[in-house]
């Protein structure tokens, strides 16, 4: 299987999941994007479309403590910021959007470490 056929199963499986899941501004949708070497997550209010939250690999909090950690526990350190920003934003509930991506290795590492943070799924 090429990469680019990769790609397009991804991008169906997303669109198949993004048709059942909408985020509101009471449980918004936590959007995970995952490239080769960074990990994205956002909170999402899809009923206005504002981003609620985002957190990344790229951000300040995370480079810090993550210093020559491996993808996974960067992974976790994004999740447990995300779930410190909802929390802060009165966000105790959200919808998850795995983005078409399997349910192990980072973006596991990165739901775990929001559920343990307070997030409820």
């Amino acid at each position: 299987m090429s990469k680019l056929d990769k790609r397009r199963s991804r991008i169906r499986r997303h669109i198949r999941i993004r048709s059942r899941v909408a985020g509101t501004s009471t449980r918004p949708r936590l959007c995970v994007f995952r490239s080769l070497n960074h990990i994205y997550a956002q909170l999402v209010d899809d009923v206005r479309g504002h981003t609620l939250a985002s957190a990344s690999t790229l951000s300040p909090e995370v480079k810090k403590s993550s210093n020559g950690g491996s993808k996974k526990e960067a992974a976790a350190l994004v999740g447990s910021l995300i779930g410190r920003q909802a929390l802060e934003g009165g966000i105790r509930e959200v919808v998850f959007d795995r983005g078409g991506y399997r349910y192990h290795g980072r973006v596991k590492a990165l739901t775990e470490a929001a559920r343990q943070a307070g997030l409820k799924f």
